[in-house]
Order: C-alpha cells, then sequence, then structure tokens
C-alpha cells in the first residue's frame, strides 16, 4: 500500500510539473516514478494506516498556503534589495522544534529554505539553525508559523 500511495503521488507531481503527455515522456515518468517509489515508500509514510490519507490530504493543502508565503518572502526581499540603503541585518536563529519526525524536520528546514531571506543551515537533535536576513525573516522563524502547520501534517490521522 505504501508502494502505491507513494508511487501515485509522486507520478501526479511529475506530470504537475512536467505539463507533457507524450508518450515517450509518460513512459519516463512511469519508470522513474516507480524508481523513486521504490526507494522512499518507507520515508514518506511511517505504516499505510488510516493516518496516511489525511496526511497526504493535509500535505497537498500546505503546499498553496507555502507557495503564498514564498511569493510574500519575494516581495519583501526585493524591497530589501531595490532599497538603496540595502537595509540587512543578518542573524543566526537557533530554534528547537516540536516536530518528531526526520521527515517533519526535513518539511520545516526545506519550507524555510524555499521562503526567501532565510537559509536553513543545520538540523541537529531537533534544533534547527537558520540564517535570516533581517529582523522580518528572524520573526518568520521564531513565530514558528511553518513549524505549526507542518506540525498539523505530521500529527494527521
Amino acid at each position: 500500500m505504501k508502494f502505491i500511495i507513494t508511487f501515485i503521488t509522486v507520478l501526479i507531481f511529475w506530470l504537475m510539473l512536467s505539463g507533457e503527455f507524450k508518450p515517450l515522456l509518460l513512459g519516463f515518468a512511469v519508470v522513474y516514478s516507480a524508481i523513486v517509489a521504490v526507494m522512499t515508500k518507507d520515508l514518506f509514510m511511517r505504516d499505510a494506516d488510516k493516518g496516511t490519507p489525511v496526511r497526504l490530504l493535509k500535505f497537498f493543502l500546505y503546499l498553496p498556503w507555502l507557495m503564498k508565503e514564498i511569493l510574500v518572502a519575494n516581495i519583501q526581499v526585493v524591497k530589501i534589495v531595490l532599497s538603496p540603503s540595502m537595509p540587512i541585518d543578518p542573524v543566526m536563529v537557533k530554534e528547537g522544534s516540536e516536530l518528531k519526525t526526520d521527515i517533519g524536520l526535513t518539511t520545516l528546514g526545506n519550507s524555510i529554505t524555499l521562503t526567501p531571506g532565510t537559509v536553513t543551515v543545520d538540523i541537529e537533535d531537533g534544533e534547527l539553525l537558520v540564517h535570516a536576513i533581517d529582523a522580518a525573516a528572524e520573526k518568520g522563524i521564531t513565530d514558528r508559523v511553518i513549524e505549526k502547520k507542518v506540525l498539523e501534517i505530521e500529527r494527521a490521522g
């Protein structure tokens, strides 16, 4: 069951990103999605239990929210870059996390890094070390909004 859910998820994601539906590319999509599913089925799902579909649904609802946050952060970084005084005040932030799984911590770290103005430098023992370009980016880390969203996914089911 874990293989099938992972395969279908990866295949749909591939098709959404590529937007190509030529027979050769569809064949590649199926083959490579199967390879990825074989290699990662245990990484993305603890057990194929009742909570898995709910977790997947919450994850797919999380993606549009994350895209909006990335867009907002992009605008903030553009304002900084275009400002003649270049008002940056870089800081390293070390924050603990309530997330329990490696995939949850990885999702959080990647989500932070995808948001312009922040880069996750290290994740160790449930703590993230993040470089933030200014106070607004730092606040985005310390207010833990992204972590709360990822926690909803992790706890689903």
